[in-house]
């Protein structure tokens, strides 16, 4: 099974501003589709609620402290730790995680791999994805994208995978 987190930051590692995404990037919002269809997507409260409704196609996995929360078609499970073993139940191979700062924080540890979608860009938010070892880490996957008339800022998709330990 791998443990995955899909996330798109800026040069800076914003990640959101005020429970939304900082920009406009049609072509990230393709590659997020594409990347996670069929998978289990595993995700804070916050970062849930920002979506206009439940994800489509894939099963959506809550972490909330709010025993009452609840959503038709979605898994409610207390903690990081629940919702990966929520999302290993499922039959499939990869699973994401999906934000937001605090829950890729705590998944660091835990994740084989990161798409992440470097906007080239530095803005101002309150969420942020935290810095990780590039020696823990090898960039397998590079794609670069200009700004156009659709997306506002050039962006790069990045596959991250962990580094093996060697022995």
């Amino acid at each position: 099974m791998i443990i995955s987190i899909i996330v798109a930051a800026s040069e800076n590692n914003v990640i959101g501003i005020d429970n939304q995404l900082p920009w406009k990037l049609p072509g990230d919002m393709q590659f997020f589709k594409n990347t996670t269809w069929g998978h289990p997507m595993v995700m804070g409260r916050k970062t849930f609620e920002s979506l206009d409704g439940s994800l489509k196609g894939r099963q959506n996995i809550v972490i909330t402290r709010q025993q009452a929360y609840s959503y038709p078609g979605t898994i409610i499970v207390p903690s990081l730790e629940e919702g990966v073993r929520a999302a290993e139940a499922q039959d499939t191979h990869e699973i994401f995680i999906a934000g937001g700062g605090e829950i890729f924080k705590q998944a660091m540890p835990i994740v084989d791999r990161i798409y992440l979608t470097r906007v080239h860009t530095t803005l101002q938010g309150d969420a942020y994805f935290p810095e990780f070892s590039r020696e823990e880490w090898e960039l397998k996957d590079s794609e670069s994208h200009p700004a156009d008339e659709k997306n506002n800022y050039a962006y790069t998709f990045e596959r991250w995978e962990r580094k093996k330990a060697t022995t």
